[in-house]
This record gives structure tokens, C-alpha cells and sequence, in this order.
């Protein structure tokens, strides 16, 4: 018996009773022979706020184009998107994680309003591509996902610049390392057109991940945004939609758990996002799938870093693109038992398939040979101990030091921390600690890549750590430690620490304290109150109220009652204390 492929559809089109939905749907263009063919909702996080969705108006319309041409009716629609490079080291960052919960519910809305029989979604920067993945497993309709790609290299002095670089010229200026005038070069050439930043950040780790999990085309995420193969990929991609609704193949058939082992092989491999263990947490979460800290750490301990890719190495993902992408780095992963090549994509084949047709230019050297691993270990690694229950995440791109030993510089705010650094305060050898800024105190889980990098501009990125329950863009490189749970505001250790305080950073012993007994920190956190909280109303406060644990990644939930027979839990206690 065939497939209904208009099996949501037809209860909004279909029938005389529905007649005034057609006359409205007519308002605007459509016709009979439209409302008669499967309704494919195309979400687009299109955004004229930053380069990294600017140029997915165009792909769109190339992936409307596929649909029609398949059969077809494709209904575009929009959601917000916040740039976290543009409001980097500002009060507006504190949007950027909220505006994941914020993009997949809208995204989640529109297709159970409007019904659509399967869905595209297009997305670029950082927050988009995890809330995609969100919504379509929330969903669960013949779905795909489509990155809109990297940002080409800028060139200075003739070397290959992004962001990153930017935000270290900003160190580098403050040191009196750089003139003015040459950070103002540096800005008119950064950034040379549109797609995500071009660096294994975090956006292009997550459409790594995103792909290793079987829910985007294989292939389409690397593609540069501004390459002329990006159109004709879209049309295919639009054609591929109603090829996989055909199937009724749907993202819960294709993501199993050893895909998400396959997705933190890939960013472990990579040397990507710290970011992305808290997405993957999330999705995960979505799913029902177990998948804690533990399996991150246990996946990188077995996985080599294989790519040389910025911030920590020397590559591009235009660069990756052209040394073979992602089927050369699965045919890598595979081969050296990182990966299992059973798992399947949305397009019905395994890994395995995918890694036998990859192409490998002669003398690439952004992807190595298994013989010749950056790390014999991934880039992924996460710590335990007195100053981190819950645990925490670091990024070892394979030129971090894996110890260090110093007195705690606290912060309660990042803007305090950045002024210390750009007024040239902060001494080498230092711990600098920034706290109030996690999911439920920040609001939002800021990103510290301004404080990063203007340490490493200023020359100390080898002799300072830093340690916050806020993020790290995945632009940061050093010794950087983020997530820390529980975190300060629900009354977490990191709380008790004090300036002077000794702070030890063992990656290999998988440690992370301070030198205080569980006494003093117990004497030092009795009748901890949390700061007020910084808002208290809107977008900000309701998400303080319902967001976890940045160890279960920072999902939205909605609130549990206690039950008259249950006493609250000391976790619970400690939340229920902040407003």
C-alpha cells in the first residue's frame, strides 16, 4: 500500500469544511493543484544581524525550487536568531543559549499549527543548529537539516584570519602589542562575506555533530556558504526532502544511541566546540536517550585528534571542504574503530557506504593519517572534584598544557573580568575565576571568548587558566575550563571560592579542586544566598525559572510539583533559592 505522504496535511486542505483555509492560503498565491501535494514547512533562520544566516534567503528559494520540482508544496517560514559573535562580551549574550529553547519551539509550533507533512530547516550560526535538531526530534516528521556553511578565510599580511583573530587583536591592542590601526585592518578584512565563522567553532562542529547523526545530507554541511556548488546542493537537498517523506523515514528511526557516540567521536576528532557537549546533552535529553558527561570523556579518551583545524590548529573548515570533509574524516574514524559505520542518515545509508567513497587529495594535511594523530586522545575531556560535582567540560586542542596550579581570581560578572584583563591586572600563574554566569544566574550561559582572547592578545594564554560555570566560544583556545555544575547561583562550590584560593587543573588525573577541605567548604557555603537575580520578568526570568543543569544540558523544563509525600532534594532546596 503506498505511503500517504499528505498524512498531516490533509486535515488542514482537504475536504468543504476546510474551504476557508484554502481561500486564505489562496490570499497569497497558492493554488488547487498546491493544496493537493504534500505541504514541506521550510524554517529558515534567515537574519540580517550577522554573515552566518545572512545568505539563507538564497538557499532557501534553491531549496523550494527541489521541492516543487519532487512534487512539493513548500511553505517558508522564519524564526529569530541571535548572533553570539556580534554580542559577544555584552549583557545582549545572555540571549544566545536562550535563544536555542526559544528557536525550537517556534520551530516545533509552526509545524504542529500548519501540519506540514515533513520539514526543512535552514540554519547557520550557533544556537540555530542545535535548535533545529531539537525540534525535529521533538517533531519527528521526514525532516532534514541543512547548514548554511562557513564563512570563507579573510587574508592578512598574507595569512588566513577569522574572527578569532580578531578578538586576540583586541588583547593584543590593550597589551600594546598591536597598533589601532592595525586592529582596524584586521577588521575590514576578518570577515569577508557571508556563512558562520570559519574556525572548528561552534558552529561548524555542530553541523559536524549534527550530520554524524544522520540528520542532514552528507556532504552539504562543508560546502562553503558562498561557493557555487552551495545552490545546486540546495535544489538537491529540496528534492531529497520528499524522497525521504516517500520513505516516511523519520529522525527517531535514524538517531540511536551509537550515533550520538559517532557525533562525539567526530567533535572529539576535530578539535571541536566545547559547546557541543552541551547541545548533544540536550538532543539527547529530547530523545530519552541516555547520554551523561561520562560518555563524553570515555569517547575522547578512545578517539584521536585527527584534524588540524583553528582555533587550536592551523586549518579552516574551507580548507577541510577541499582535504576530502566528512567522508574522509569517517573513512578515518571507521578504519581506526572510533566509529561504527553501521549507523544510517535520513538518506537510507550507513557510514560505512558514505566512507568508501571518499576522495582524498594528494598531500592534504588538515585530516591525518591515523598514524600520525595531533593527540593519540581527543579534544573533548571532562573534570570531576571539590569545585565540580557535576563536572565540567575542557577543550585540548593537542597545545595545551594539561596541569596548572594557581591562586583564584574571582569575578562575579564577566565585564569585570574582561576590564581587569584589558587594564593589564591579571598575573601569570593566575586562576581567573568568573561565576554568576551558568544557565539559571547568568540568565543564559554567556560565552567568555572576549576575556579568552584578550588574554591570549595580551601573551598569557600559556601561563593563566580561567574557570567559569558560563561557556567558551569555540573560538577559545588555552587552558579554559566551562560548565562547571552545579553552578554558583544554585549554590554550587564554585560559590565558596575566594581571591587567593588555591585552584588545580589536572586533565590527565580528570581533576579539578580547590585546597579546601569539604568542611570549609561546607562552613563557607552555610546560608549561601544567591545574588538578586538580574531580571525579573520576560524572556530572561522565565527561563531561570525552568532551565537545568548545564550538566544535563541546559534544557528547558517544565516545573515539577513537589508531592506531599516527597521531600525536596538538596539539589532541588538549592534551586528552589533562586528566583
Amino acid at each position: 500500500m503506498p505511503r500517504d505522504t499528505r498524512h498531516n496535511s490533509r486535515a488542514i486542505t482537504e475536504g468543504f469544511e476546510r474551504a476557508p483555509a484554502r481561500a486564505m492560503l489562496k490570499a497569497i498565491g497558492f493554488t488547487d493543484e498546491d493544496l493537493s501535494k504534500p505541504l514541506i514547512g521550510v524554517a529558515n533562520t534567515w537574519t540580517e544581524t550577522m554573515p552566518c544566516n545572512f545568505h539563507l534567503r538564497r538557499l532557501a528559494e534553491k531549496v523550494k525550487e527541489g521541492i516543487r520540482a519532487a512534487g512539493g508544496t513548500p511553505m517558508e517560514f522564519n524564526t529569530i536568531s541571535v548572533s553570539d559573535g556580534v554580542t559577544m562580551g555584552t549583557e545582549g549574550m545572555r540571549a544566545s543559549l536562550v535563544s536555542r529553547e526559544v528557536i525550537a519551539d517556534s520551530i516545533e509550533l509552526m509545524c504542529r499549527g500548519h501540519m506540514f507533512d515533513a520539514v526543512v530547516t535552514l540554519v547557520g550560526c550557533d544556537k540555530t543548529i542545535p535548535a533545529a535538531a531539537m525540534a525535529v526530534l521533538r517533531l519527528n516528521l521526514p525532516s532534514l537539516i541543512l547548514y548554511g556553511g562557513s564563512i570563507a578565510p579573510g587574508c592578512y599580511q598574507g595569512k588566513d584570519v577569522t574572527v578569532q583573530d580578531m578578538f586576540e587583536a583586541v588583547g593584543a591592542v590593550a597589551a600594546g602589542k598591536m597598533s589601532r590601526e592595525a586592529l582596524a585592518e584586521i577588521e575590514n578584512v576578518a570577515c569577508p562575506g557571508a556563512g558562520a565563522c570559519g574556525g572548528q567553532y561552534t558552529a561548524n562542529t555542530m553541523a559536524l555533530a549534527i550530520e554524524m547523526l544522520g540528520l542532514a545530507p552528507v556532504g552539504y554541511a562543508t560546502i562553503p556558504a558562498e561557493d557555487a556548488r552551495k545552490d545546486a546542493a540546495s535544489v538537491a537537498a529540496g528534492q531529497l526532502i520528499m524522497d525521504v517523506l516517500q520513505r516516511d523515514a523519520r529522525p527517531r528511526d535514524v538517531v540511536t544511541r551509537s550515533s550520538f557516540d559517532n557525533a562525539i567521536a567526530a567533535v572529539a576528532a576535530t578539535g571541536g566546540s566545547t559547546n557541543a557537549v552541551l547541545h548533544l546533552l540536550a538532543l539527547a535529553g529530547e530523545m530519552g536517550v541516555p547520554l551523561a558527561l561520562k560518555d563524553f570523556d570515555e569517547v575522547s579518551r578512545r578517539t584521536s585528534l585527527l584534524a588540524d583545524l583553528k582555533p587550536g590548529g592551523r586549518f579552516t573548515a574551507v580548507d577541510m571542504d577541499r582535504a576530502g570533509g566528512v567522508p574522509l574524516l569517517a573513512q578515518r574514524l571507521i578504519a581506526g574503530g572510533f566509529m561504527d559505520g553501521s549507523a544510517r542518515t535520513i538518506e537510507g545509508r550507513t557510514w560505512a557506504e558514505y566512507s568508501v567513497s571518499a576522495s582524498e587529495p594528494a598531500g592534504q594535511r588538515v585530516i591525518r593519517p591515523l598514524s600520525e594523530p595531533i593527540r593519540s586522545t581527543g579534544g573533548l575531556v571532562i573534570l570531576h572534584g571539590n569545585l565540580a560535582p557535576e563536572g565540567c567540560v575542557v577543550k585540548m586542542s593537542g597545545h595545551e598544557r594539561s596541569h596548572h596550579r594557581g591562586p583564584a581570581w574571582v569575578f562575579d560578572r564577566e565585564e569585570d573580568a574582561f576590564a581587569a584583563v584589558k587594564e593589564r591586572r591579571i598575573q601569570p600563574g593566575a586562576v581567573v575565576v568568573i561565576r554568576y554566569e551558568g544557565p539559571r544566574g547568568g540568565p543564559g550561559m554567556r560565552e567568555m571568548l572576549g576575556v579568552t582572547a584578550a588574554l591570549v592578545g595580551q601573551g598569557l594564554g600559556d601561563s593563566v587558566a580561567l574557570l567559569t560555570d558560563g561557556r567558551f566560544s569555540g573560538a577559545t583556545r588555552g587552558l579554559m575550563v566551562g560548565h562547571v555544575a552545579p553552578e554558583a547561583a544554585v549554590g554550587g562550590p564554585l560559590a565558596a571560592v575566594r581571591d587567593g584560593d588555591i585552584i588545580t587543573i589536572d586533565v590527565e588525573a580528570r581533576q579539578l579542586s580547590v585546597d579546601l577541605t569539604a568542611e570549609q567548604l561546607a562552613e563557607r557555603l552555610r546560608g549561601f544566598r544567591p545574588p538578586p537575580p538580574r531580571y525579573t520578568s520576560g524572556v530572561f526570568a522565565k527561563y531561570a525559572a525552568l532551565v537545568s543543569s548545564a550538566s544535563e544540558g541546559a534544557m528547558t523544563r517544565p516545573p515539577q510539583p513537589e508531592t506531599t509525600s516527597q521531600a525536596p532534594s538538596a539539589e532541588r532546596r538549592k534551586v528552589a533559592a533562586v528566583p
